[in-house]
């Protein structure tokens, strides 16, 4: 006899986060999308200044923070829900809108996590096939069923860097029951340069049932305090609080993410060098034979090596090197590969092997 977990558990194939090391090599790392400036200085030293204070617990309800959300963002406070990251907000809707013989939509090469957290409440994960590297907003609208109850939409997605544009999220918003969460993950908009790109608090403003999450992991630089945050209506708002644990989100992580928000000119600056060098990476590795840089709107670029054999082989020729990148064969794109935008010099280490070392 002894503890058994669900049985529906053991389906889940556990999430493996990038490389961060190459052997004993001093390494690149682009595996993680990561902001490539690091961190705001304001948010580092308010961190630093609440050292003295981490002996007490952290607000609760991350009140502080949720006005300044508010404030920048022009919403109100009490719609706001906090997270250790974006991760755990997922998790606290799978929690509170789903169950054992219920569905969850997500696109083909969509987050990871979205699948795990389905199926860590007995949930099961409906795949749709995307177009051309982009979710299928038609083909999502057809796999709906009356078992379906929460539709993820990555947007920008990772790892493939589209997004739908705001004609084609209307119409999937539009044609979606309205008993059915639509979870608008906005991880990586602060990157995203493009004029088409929805308004997610509108969306939410318009449409009680849907959610737009956020998160502080990518243009805020403070990806290791594991703070993120979503907007809802009232109602959402008030169930996942039910479901959040009472101190989820570390107090050292609520200072330095409202110092983050103040920041202005760090936000831009990150802004600017990931445009510049997106643009770069993809026009030096336009017309090469070996590799399709496909277009993102985040703050990496997926790249396609035609075969995996190809693939193995730059990867190879990036670790020798000490640059890790991300594998993408869990996302079931065989011959890609994952970089993140790094630093100028990181770039061009980068660029240097993917035109010259495989």
């Amino acid at each position: 006899m002894k503890p058994r977990a669900h049985s529906y558990l053991s389906e889940i194939e556990t999430y493996v986060p990038g490389k961060s090391k190459a052997g004993d090599k001093k390494v690149i790392k682009l595996s993680s999308n990561e902001n490539a400036l690091r961190s705001s200085p304001k948010a580092i030293e308010a961190y630093k200044n609440h050292a003295s204070e981490v002996f007490r617990y952290a607000d609760g309800s991350c009140s502080n923070l949720r006005e300044a959300l508010a404030k920048k963002n022009n919403i109100d406070a009490n719609r706001i829900v906090c997270g250790a990251g974006s991760d755990e907000i997922i998790s606290f809707l799978t929690a509170a809108f789903a169950g054992e013989g219920d569905e969850v939509i997500y696109s083909e090469h969509g987050f990871l996590m979205y699948p795990i957290s389905t199926k860590s409440v007995g949930a099961t994960p409906v795949k749709v096939k995307e177009k051309n590297l982009k979710a299928d907003f038609a083909a999502i609208i057809k796999a709906i069923t009356p078992k379906t109850k929460i539709i993820f939409i990555a947007n920008p997605n990772n790892p493939t860097g589209s997004y739908l544009n705001k004609d084609e999220l209307g119409e999937l918003i539009a044609k979606t029951p309205k008993n059915i969460l639509i979870a608008l993950d906005h991880a990586y908009e602060e990157f995203v340069e493009e004029k088409d790109y929805p308004n997610g608090i509108e969306l939410v403003n318009k449409n009680e049932n849907v959610v737009m999450l956020r998160t502080f992991s990518k243009i805020y630089g403070l990806a290791s305090l594991r703070i993120g945050w979503c907007y809802s209506s009232s109602e959402i708002a008030e169930i996942l609080n039910k479901v959040r644990g009472p101190f989820n989100v570390g107090g050292p992580a609520q200072f330095a993410a409202i110092a983050a928000l103040e920041d202005e000119e760090f936000l831009q600056k990150s802004r600017a060098h990931n445009s510049k060098w997106l643009k770069e990476i993809s026009a030096r590795l336009k017309g090469n034979k070996k590799i399709t840089a496909h277009p993102s709107a985040g703050n990496f670029i997926l790249l396609d090596f035609h075969s995996r054999e190809n693939c193995d082989k730059a990867n190879a020729a990036l670790l020798e090197q000490g640059i890790i990148i991300r594998d993408m064969k869990a996302y079931g794109l065989e011959n890609c590969l994952r970089a993140t935008i790094g630093t100028q010099e990181e770039n061009l280490q980068l660029l240097n092997v993917l035109e010259n070392g495989f």
